[in-house]
């Protein structure tokens, strides 16, 4: 396989607007959830009954809601909870289906129709009702939500990793490697998985997007996040019974939400493109 060196990767990566905008966003929101207690101007969880609905002042930059909690301070906190939503359920999918991806498509027979039943069962399943299916048995809850993210990414890592090993596992090099003696597991972990990373970590950050907007709705439905904890989609659900006399109270959780699934987006768009040099940026 045509290796790609890392100086042509980031030539192409720099090239692709989008991708940079997508890192930019990305990044902010990083620093953000990083930062969020110096950021915040308020208390996220704090209640002062007396500034309910309170629209944008300079005390408060993007008003206030039902219970005069500081809007800002809690997308700000949020930001927090949908990034380790994301990065717990794509860790959840790449640590079960990219194993099961590799011995199903390295191994063949009996072990992959079972292993490629079992994922195309799952796939079935549109991965919202998947996950409120694994919330409905599990019960709502921040951890929940994530174990149920987690689970409904795995057969699209699976999949992913099996196409990619049976492209891989027939090329010369990999028959060397046999030839010269390579036990099974030598050859699978030291020479196809690195040489497969690179669409798998292109599904992970596209999946980010994913794992964020499905935690997002699952809060909205209120099987995610519980009160008081500042979460977007938590947000954008409480918010929507008084779009008349506060918009604003949902407004601002959903550009989030808009922003960081637009972000992680971009930037798998951009991943894929740089690391395929048969594409041209």
């Amino acid at each position: 396989m045509m290796e790609t060196g890392s100086a042509s990767v980031w030539r192409r990566l720099l090239r692709h607007r989008l991708a940079v905008a997508g890192a930019l966003i990305v990044g902010g929101l990083l620093l953000v959830a990083l930062l969020a207690p110096l950021l915040a101007p308020h208390d996220p969880i704090t209640q002062n009954l007396g500034d309910a609905f309170q629209p944008s002042s300079r005390q408060h930059p993007l008003g206030t809601d039902e219970f005069g909690r500081d809007i800002l301070s809690r997308i700000i906190f949020g930001t927090r909870v949908s990034l380790l939503v994301g990065v717990v359920s794509v860790g959840i999918g790449l640590v079960a289906g990219v194993p099961a991806g590799l011995l199903s498509g390295y191994v063949g027979g009996v072990v992959d129709v079972s292993i490629s039943g079992v994922m195309d069962v799952l796939l079935a399943v549109p991965g919202v009702l998947l996950a409120i299916a694994i919330v409905a048995v599990l019960g709502p809850g921040l951890f929940n939500v994530m174990v149920a993210t987690g689970i409904s990414s795995v057969p699209v890592f699976a999949r992913l990793a099996r196409g990619s090993v049976l492209t891989v596992k027939e090329t010369e090099f990999i028959e060397a490697v046999r030839a010269l003696g390579g036990t099974p597991g030598r050859v699978l972990f030291r020479h196809i998985l690195p040489n497969i990373a690179a669409p798998l970590f292109v599904m992970a950050s596209l999946y980010m997007a994913s794992a964020i907007l499905t935690a997002a709705g699952l809060s909205f439905l209120g099987l995610g996040a519980q009160p008081p904890t500042p979460e977007w989609g938590a947000m954008l659900s409480r918010g929507r019974e008084y779009l008349r006399s506060a918009p604003h109270i949902a407004t601002y959780p959903g550009i989030a939400i808009f922003i960081a699934v637009m972000g992680f987006n971009f930037l798998g768009d951009g991943l894929r493109d740089a690391l395929d040099p048969r594409l041209k940026v």
